[in-house]
């Protein structure tokens, strides 16, 4: 007897149908075989589902059984295969029957078993999801600890049965088993941070260049010497960003669950992600990859901070890598078998040493490198590596004073609200406009996305601003992504400032943050 299973896989971030089709034939000798192109574990599913069987009180058929995961060209990994192997074999045994109660034709079903029957955690449940809805799919069958998971898509009727034994129980209406509830979702409650603007003292231009960051999305450099304050500066940044939307949200925790990093407590992640690669990781590591292609950690750090410490001691090959998800805020991963686009929509913090021993420059300590050790240093990072950051800021040491002084200081959230209404501003503006993101309908929500399009549109200046802009060009020697990014970066001062067109102080600011002096 034949029986078809509608199950699914994740290649990247996408979701693919795959159809579980079982055969058992009373000729031949008894065998079990899986074919379709699937890795290590699932071919170790036989051994899974039969120990599953036996504890959970099922009849195993001895017969010869094929299992085929079509489309068989696709390539399968994991275990998530388990659960539809199984009850597929039920099925084709006539061990449970298809019901209008539960319709096997209209249901997705993952899921991994242990060898006693119970059903284990697995990774990618919410593509799955999203998958499932849109293709009218109305009921999914995932393990218990993935079902709040998968019940944060609306319109889909999630069953999250503990085990093998009680969703057998329920299909032959021995026990009810209730369809799990959407989640409590607002992401904009309980955002709480470990690191608060209020603990910086001094600082206040840099306190001002990261506001600017944080209200359009722009790439921060920071150099200073060793104890100055811009490792808390760029741990305090996540702090007055304005928290995700539920969109957002979603496509955050899109990528953490493909990745298997998703808490089992918290189905939606709430908070912009901070990612602090250390500088020994490779590229493979930053970017992703792997050979079953996974999530690096400027997909991670989508829609929040990529914050690269001490980066002139990261490989150049790490940094180099950086420069076109930079620019197009995506990665294309290509192998043999295929290529996989990966999301990077997010705001590189980089800080770093004036000098190998960090006190060049420094008023109060004498910098005891070479000329050459300090030239040998500064060509660590590339001219176009540098190109795409937006801000280039000297952080210098603080005063004593300062530090122990009772200085009124803002908090986070008092900067966050200026964030949030120049963030409202650009919202306002890019409504109409379509942006470039993976699946076409996500729209331009900051004004580092803009492209050139947009900046013609955008970015009106007065006549003033006009002629500083055009002196500033020659004298400084912007290069056309340079004068570019000078022209969004004056955008989101102005809308700080609440000004429609971008005006000669906010290009005079703008420019100040260009000032590289040989970084």
């Amino acid at each position: 007897m034949l029986a078809k299973i509608i199950s699914a896989t994740n290649i990247g971030l996408d979701a693919n149908l795959v159809i579980c089709e079982v055969d058992i034939s009373q000729q031949g000798l008894p065998s079990f075989t899986i074919v379709g192109l699937g890795d290590r574990a699932v071919e170790e599913s036989k051994e899974r589902v039969r120990a599953a069987f036996r504890n959970s009180g099922a009849d195993f058929p001895l017969h010869r059984i094929t299992v085929n995961l079509a489309p068989a060209d696709m390539p399968k990994e994991g275990p998530a295969y388990d659960l539809p192997i199984a009850l597929g074999l039920l099925l084709a045994s006539g061990q449970i029957a298809n019901t209008e109660k539960f319709d096997f034709a209209k249901t997705l079903i993952v899921g991994e078993l242990s060898l006693d029957g119970n059903l284990r955690k697995i990774n990618g449940v919410l593509p799955l999801a999203i998958l499932a809805k849109e293709q009218g799919i109305k009921h999914i069958v995932v393990p218990e600890r993935n079902g709040p998971e998968a019940a944060i898509i609306e319109d889909l009727k999630v069953l999250a049965p503990n085990s093998l034994q009680q969703l057998m129980r329920f299909l032959l209406g021995q026990e009810d088993l209730r369809i799990v509830r959407k989640p409590a979702l607002n992401p904009e409650v309980n955002l709480t941070y470990e690191y608060d603007f209020l603990d910086i003292k001094g600082q206040e231009q840099a306190k001002r260049a990261l506001e600017i960051a944080a209200a359009g999305g722009h790439n921060v450099l920071l150099k200073g010497p060793p104890g100055a304050g811009k490792t808390m500066l760029a741990r305090s940044f996540p702090s007055i960003l304005p928290p995700l939307t539920f969109d957002e949200a979603i496509e955050v925790t899109k990528i953490y669950s493909v990745a298997g990093l998703l808490n089992t407590n918290n189905s939606l992640i709430t908070i912009r992600p901070f990612r602090c690669p250390h500088h020994s990781a490779s590229y493979v590591g930053l970017l992703g990859g792997g050979n079953m292609i996974r999530p690096g950690e400027i997909s991670l750090s989508h829609r929040g901070v990529l914050f690269l410490d001490e980066v002139a001691e990261f490989p150049r090959q790490s940094l180099e890598s950086l420069r076109q998800p930079l620019e197009d805020h995506c990665i294309t991963i290509s192998r043999a078998s295929g290529s996989i686009k990966l999301p990077a929509q997010f705001i590189l913090f980089a800080a770093q040493n004036p000098c190998p021993c960090g006190f060049l420059g420094d008023k109060k300590r004498v910098c005891a490198c070479m000329p050459g050790q300090i030239a040998k240093y500064k060509r660590r990072i590339s001219g176009p590596f540098l190109d795409r950051i937006d801000i280039y800021l000297e952080v210098p040491a603080v005063e004593v004073e300062k530090l122990s002084s009772d200085l009124k200081v803002e908090s986070s959230r008092v900067i966050r609200n200026r964030v949030e209404a120049a963030r409202k501003i650009q919202q306002e503006r890019f409504q109409p406009k379509v942006g470039r993101s993976l699946d076409g309908k996500v729209k331009i929500l900051t004004n580092s996305e803009m492209n050139n399009n947009d900046i013609k549109a955008y970015c009106v200046l007065t006549r003033e601003g006009l002629e500083l802009l055009k002196m500033a060009i020659s004298s400084l020697n912007l290069s056309a992504r340079g004068y570019h990014r000078v022209l969004k970066l004056g955008r989101t001062i102005a809308d700080l400032a609440g000004v429609e067109n971008i005006q000669a102080e906010h290009i005079a600011e703008a420019l100040q943050y260009r000032s590289r002096d040989d970084l």
